[in-house]
């Protein structure tokens, strides 16, 4: 479990659910299990921690407690998977949007360019699009549009336009051989560029940002008043989506008002700016750097 991933704001992300003794928890992203082990550590016997994780990988580090049970879904289907273990409503909500180092170290997951591999970078390996999808099939304008917007790429149109080029002779199917026909287009520090790069397929090829979308109105449907979530992100974009819908109830920002013209608040906010790690933290983990984390309590 140690090796599959180094928890980020761990004491922060579990301490700011207010946990009671008989509260029901759901950690949304179980991964190596690190959140859901300490969270365990606050319920009592009557407490109930129910999880989720669209990773096969992730259920070898299941936890033998009378209180867990472990989905192997996407939280995208969080309300309809909380009917099956039998819950209606919840006490607190943690999500940790970050890919696990082990994803990230697994030469076949394809997630980082450290390593050779086919391009697939999918979450759940059952899932039908991959990253060799994405460079072969999209229009240069989407690229474009996807290396822009998911990861800065300064150079996303001409990189779009050469990808386009290069696939009409042979289709990318592999990490190297990507490398390979990108490599006149990396600008600044190569790490940085393929880092944001990979970031940017990556993202379009699990729809996070819709998953997301849609993780945060299911949540707040399912959360008990007075109820808390908390959420730690790695993306300046999902940040956003989580501060404006804690704001106002969804991910644009949108004000929206009740009958006489008010403004509806459905969230308290519990951390009035995003919680960083510590410079401690940084260094033993180097990943937990852009982490964010946002708590906020239902009203």
């Amino acid at each position: 479990m140690s090796s599959y991933h180094i928890p980020v704001l761990l004491k922060e992300s579990v301490e700011g659910l207010a946990i009671e003794k008989d509260s029901v928890i759901v950690d949304v992203t179980f991964g190596g299990g690190s959140h859901s082990r300490e969270i365990l550590k606050h319920l009592g016997d009557n407490g109930r921690l129910i999880a989720f994780d669209q990773d096969t990988d992730s259920l070898r580090n299941t936890i033998e407690d009378e209180r867990f049970v472990l989905n192997n879904a996407n939280f995208k289907h969080f309300n309809r998977f909380l009917r099956v273990n039998g819950q209606q409503q919840v006490d607190g909500v943690l999500a940790d949007l970050g890919v696990s180092s082990y994803q990230f170290d697994t030469a076949d997951r394809g997630f980082s360019f450290r390593f050779q591999g086919d391009l697939d970078m999918r979450m759940d390996k059952s899932g039908a699009l991959t990253a060799s999808d994405v460079l072969n099939t999209y229009t240069a304008e989407d690229l474009q549009s996807i290396f822009s917007r998911y990861g800065e790429v300064r150079n996303a149109k001409s990189l779009a336009s050469l990808i386009v080029a290069e696939r009409s002779q042979q289709k990318f199917t592999d990490i190297g051989g990507f490398l390979k026909s990108i490599g006149s287009m990396v600008r600044g520090n190569r790490n940085k560029y393929l880092a944001q790069l990979f970031q940017a397929i990556r993202i379009e090829v699990n729809d996070e940002m819709g998953t997301l979308d849609s993780l945060l109105k299911q949540i707040y449907e399912s959360l008990q008043v007075g109820g808390r979530v908390s959420i730690i992100s790695y993306h300046s974009l999902e940040d956003r989506m989580v501060k404006n819908f804690f704001k106002t109830g969804n991910v644009k920002g949108e004000v929206e008002q009740d009958f006489y013209g008010n403004h509806t608040r459905p969230f308290k906010l519990i951390t009035k700016k995003p919680v960083l790690p510590s410079e401690d933290e940084i260094r033993v983990n180097s990943r937990a750097r852009s982490a964010r984390l946002r708590i906020a309590e239902k009203i």
